[in-house]
């Protein structure tokens, strides 16, 4: 490969980009009409619970595998492919569930989880090369500004599915066109591994390199946890506002969509904050967190669409400056392994967050919101502890 062919750090970033923008329009777009899907298929509040928790949990969990696999390997591009490709087989087949009668939901379970998984498998690989361009850059920036065109198309592929439902009366035929951004994205992340070197494999000689992570990084990862746990997934949220008739099921992915544009303006404003500011702009994250459920599962509309908007500037914040401070405090030849440490911890935070909101749900909404209330303020003391450890 001759170095006229590569990118600039920059353009590195915006190809990046590029990729999680068609993936987003794949897998948000499945995302924002999950739960009207499941509980079409017959499932509970608590099962919607579950299943959004559990593919949450995958997503995270198994990060502590591959991303010190990544590491030690140095195939952080075949492990993103890879992951890019499970996510673009399962969504679609997603649209043939409701044709298989009682099997249908525990299908469409699988293969929500399964395209977890796929996410599980790229995400700490894909961010080991993205710290890698945004460090020449500012990675408060460099990290935003990728999260901004990722949640362009997580704003779009919602829409896309909007206007299928609403046009047919049924979901399927949506997910199905799906697979269509799914290729492109694929195409696109074959093209880009040509043009972007991935960071070199650690020598097991390399005393220089420290085989533990820092402290401040696991106090960190607790905060985190604790914000990612105490937030309501948007599972629920579509279940609580279809079934309490309160947003139509073809407004649902609209909902969806406009809770990804304030992610993305989230991120972009946070990033540019963290590079500023440092990471104290990341007290952020526990507040909007804290304020979701009372709004996003009351039975006010205005009220639930606001919920809604306040989860998504949580999402933003969480997929973008969050990991930028994680590039800080972990050296590059263990941040593959620092964000799948990083991930599981907040794998098993979802995973419990899940089933106790989906229980909860069904029990007191009062009683959740004080809860999930609580865990984010125990999550702010944490980030608390990291920063002044620093």
């Amino acid at each position: 490969m001759s170095n006229g062919r590569l990118l600039s750090p920059w353009r590195a970033i915006l190809g990046f980009g590029l990729v999680s923008l068609a993936a987003d329009m794949v897998y948000e777009g499945a995302r924002s009409i999950t739960g009207p899907l499941l509980a079409g298929l017959g499932a509970s509040a608590l099962v919607v619970g579950l299943v959004t928790g559990a593919g949450e949990a995958a997503a995270l969990l198994l990060r502590l595998v591959s991303g010190p696999l990544a590491d030690r390997t140095a195939r952080y591009w075949a492990l993103t492919i890879f992951g890019y490709g499970l996510t673009a087989v399962c969504v679609p087949l997603l649209a043939v569930t409701p044709f298989l009668g009682g099997a249908g939901l525990a299908v469409a379970a699988v293969l929500i989880v399964s395209e977890r998984i796929g996410k599980a498998v790229r995400s700490p690989a894909k961010s080991a090369l993205l710290a890698e361009a945004a460090g020449a850059v500012g990675r408060g920036r460099g990290f935003a500004v990728h999260k901004a065109l990722d949640q362009v198309g997580a704003f779009a592929g919602p829409l896309l599915v909007a206007a299928l439902v609403a046009a047919g009366g049924v979901i399927w035929p949506a997910l199905a066109v799906l697979a269509l951004p799914g290729v492109a994205a694929m195409i696109l992340l074959v093209w880009l591994r040509h043009r972007f070197p991935a960071p070199p494999a650690r020598e097991p000689s390399d005393t220089s390199v420290s085989t533990s992570l820092p402290r401040t990084f696991h106090w960190f990862a607790a905060s985190a946890g604790l914000a990612t746990g105490g937030l309501v997934t948007f599972g629920l949220i579509s279940y609580h506002a279809s079934e309490t008739g309160r947003v139509p099921i073809a407004a649902v992915p609209v909902l969806y969509a406009a809770a990804m544009a304030a992610g993305a303006v989230a991120a972009l404003a946070s990033g540019h904050l963290y590079d500023r500011w440092g990471a104290r702009v990341l007290y952020a994250l526990p507040a909007l967190a804290a304020a979701t459920p009372a709004l996003a599962l009351s039975t006010s509309t205005a009220a639930i669409v606001t919920g809604s908007l306040l989860w998504g500037a949580a999402i933003g914040v969480q997929d973008s400056t969050v990991k930028a401070l994680v590039a800080d405090l972990v050296m590059a030849p263990r941040r593959a392994t620092a964000y799948g440490v990083f991930a599981a911890v907040q794998g098993v935070a979802a995973l419990v967050g899940g089933v106790l909101a989906g229980a909860l749900y069904e029990q007191s909404l009062t009683l959740l919101a004080v809860v999930f209330a609580a865990a984010q303020l125990l999550s702010a003391v944490l980030l608390t502890v990291t920063l002044r450890m620093r």
